[in-house]
């Protein structure tokens, strides 16, 4: 609204000077234009469904909204034939919305069916783990030139893991990690951020040999780092590292709540709510011309810190709380 103090010949000029500059002056320029969004889910994951219910609640009032559920194994529909499919929520597009829209696909089910669809709409590939990605990034339709695609990965960057060990055990540099044979893309992410750190990798290319790893590598490591790879995500071989490491005297870090819980001193994850605001600011750039034949890809971030307090007490550690922590790691991002 214009002040009243304004000169009458001033005030009449001012829509004149804002439709001149194509309506830069309006609300809806200052404050960006809304982002229709298609929601592909294929599973029912905790963590899935918390990710979705962010995104729509934050969507804005006259913004698109469609949550389209599918099947294991089914293909995704376009755009044109939601309406047809069971199980899907819209928001309908109000009068004067903008016309950019991008299909979010949740987890590596939903990635893949997305990337099977015929269109060119933009898409923001969610809550992937690294290795869902290294999975995807080989097929073409991941470099197709007349469609953007960003990549949101569900896991910290490596250099937040690290931070994460550096505010806890500063001055420690001897950092342990049992690797598979899948672990490869997540180790040069490690070994590209670790520059200082005194990296001992040891490898276990099945369960059986992941004893034999663990009692080469804890006598050389200050702290372990599981990876979010076979080992990080099978519950057994976790509880292995754990059990190995608590014996030794060794702090575990890693990526997840789960870990923390079970007996794991420290972890950098990303929430379903922090994964969702990323993925809103990541779409808006996708949609906006970013990710055309090679994806815009982005680790979660910011990350929070999980501590366990009974673990860092039987290690002698007196540790700052979580928000504290958390303001670090952020801080030596």
């Amino acid at each position: 609204m214009l002040p009243n103090s304004l000169p009458t010949a001033l005030r009449r000029l001012v829509p004149i000077l804002c439709l001149g500059l194509g309506g830069l002056c309006s609300p809806s320029a200052a404050q960006g234009h809304a982002l229709g969004m298609t929601v592909l889910q294929t599973d029912a994951q905790p963590a899935h469904a918390e990710f979705v219910r962010q995104l729509q609640d934050a969507q804005a009032p006259d913004a698109r909204f469609a949550l389209v559920r599918l099947g294991a194994g089914e293909s995704a529909q376009g755009p044109e034939d939601e309406s047809a499919n069971a199980g899907v929520r819209t928001r309908s597009l109000r009068a004067g919305a903008a016309a950019e829209s991008i299909t979010v696909a949740v987890g590596a089910g939903a990635a893949r069916a997305a990337l099977e669809r015929t269109g060119s709409e933009p898409l923001l590939l969610a809550m992937l783990s690294r290795l869902d990605y290294e999975g995807l990034k080989s097929s073409s339709a991941m470099r197709r030139p007349d469609r953007r695609v960003g990549v949101l990965l569900r896991d910290p960057a490596m250099v937040d893991q690290l931070a994460l060990v550096d505010v806890v055990l500063p001055g420690k540099r001897r950092l342990g990690v049992v690797a598979t044979g899948e672990s490869e893309p997540l180790l040069r992410e490690l070994q590209r951020a670790a520059q200082g750190w005194d990296l001992q990798i040891e490898y276990a290319p099945d369960a059986r040999s992941l004893a034999a790893a663990l009692k080469t590598v804890l006598p050389r490591s200050d702290a372990l780092l599981v990876l979010p790879d076979l080992i990080g995500d099978d519950q057994a071989a976790t509880l292995a590292v754990l059990r190995a490491a608590a014996t030794a005297g060794v702090p575990v870090f890693g990526a997840s709540d789960g870990l923390v819980r079970s007996g794991g001193l420290a972890a950098a994850v990303s929430t379903p709510v922090l994964l969702a605001r990323q993925a809103r600011t990541l779409g808006q750039k996708v949609a906006a011309g970013g990710g055309s034949g090679s994806p815009m890809v982005e680790a979660a971030t910011p990350a929070t810190v999980r501590v366990n307090p009974t673990v860092a007490r039987a290690l002698g550690l007196r540790l700052p709380d979580e928000r504290e922590l958390t303001e670090r790691v952020t801080a030596a991002r």
